[in-house]
């Protein structure tokens, strides 16, 4: 199958459709994947010739390689937006994969924290130092707003406002949102960005967290020392900045707050991906019931 085509659609993405550079290499690796697939199996076949009788031998081949099932949907989604715009552009003259089932998504139970973990795990960061400070002001953020690891690492300082208590984070497919902060979290944030070693090494007079060379932290650094913290703590569960996202979100289910404001604070596209806080608030309760009732 001619690689041309691939070529061309990786360039559309990054430069028509703007996708994110995790975006274009997650599919650049499942396209050369798919390419191979095919060129091993039919060597000679080209783009038109593909039917949805190729795409479900790959989707079979993929079945077997003991992938998650997650990854199985991600190279299956990259194949529908490649057959999609071949379809557009006028390279093929209809899209095979129009009715291609794909396997159900698991949904699995995001993992939570209980408000004395939440405190516990607050309390890890020695404050006394500069990245400390730092590392305490993330995790106030995290609780606070159930920013994304992306969300926070991307804040500018110009995007506080201190006096409204409200933070513009620009989340997934670059689309801004207004974020409230709790006041605490605010107080944490000032205490950083007023902290004098954190002026000294300032190498990036726009972001907000910066890194031992003074330049914005990355997500890697961010989940690299989140780590490290999960060690000191003892829990036993893994525990991530996209945790006290989980947790927040279900803490808010738990004091009232409704799955529409719920969803646009996270930033979620639709209400769908929110109500899997309503099984993590079921079974949280259950837990207590078990737990305190003498007969459970």
């Amino acid at each position: 199958m001619e690689e041309s085509y691939f070529t061309d659609f990786i360039h559309w993405l990054k430069v028509i459709k703007n996708s994110s550079p995790h975006t274009v290499r997650n599919y650049t690796i499942d396209l050369t994947n798919f390419g191979g697939f095919m060129k091993e199996k039919y060597p000679s076949l080209t783009l038109k010739d593909i039917q949805r009788k190729q795409l479900r031998e790959y989707i079979s081949y993929l079945n077997t390689q003991q992938l998650k099932r997650k990854s199985i949907l991600r190279r299956i989604s990259a194949l529908r937006s490649f057959f999609n715009h071949a379809h557009q552009a006028g390279w093929l003259p209809h899209n095979p994969t129009e009715l291609l089932e794909s396997p159900k998504a698991e949904k699995k139970i995001p993992s939570t924290l209980s408000i004395d973990q939440v405190e516990k795990m607050l309390k890890l960061p020695d404050t006394q130092t500069c990245f400390g400070l730092r590392d305490r002001t993330m995790m106030e953020l995290f609780y606070s707003s159930g920013l994304r690891v992306s969300e926070l690492v991307g804040l500018n300082k110009q995007e506080i406002d201190f006096s409204a208590y409200l933070i513009k984070v620009m989340g997934k497919g670059k689309k801004e949102r207004i974020v409230p902060i709790t006041t605490t979290a605010a107080e944490w944030l000032q205490k950083y960005l007023n902290d004098i070693e954190r002026e000294l090494k300032e190498e990036d007079p726009d972001a907000v967290f910066l890194n031992k060379s003074g330049k914005r932290i990355s997500v890697r650094s961010v989940d690299r020392n989140f780590a490290d913290y999960l060690r000191q703590s003892g829990f036993a569960q893994r525990v991530t900045p996209h945790t006290l996202r989980h947790t927040i979100a279900t803490h808010w289910l738990e004091n009232g707050m409704d799955l529409k404001t719920i969803q646009t604070l996270l930033g979620h596209t639709c209400v769908s991906t929110t109500t899997i806080y309503t099984q993590v608030s079921t079974q949280l309760k259950r837990k207590v019931y078990e737990q305190a009732h003498p007969r459970a």
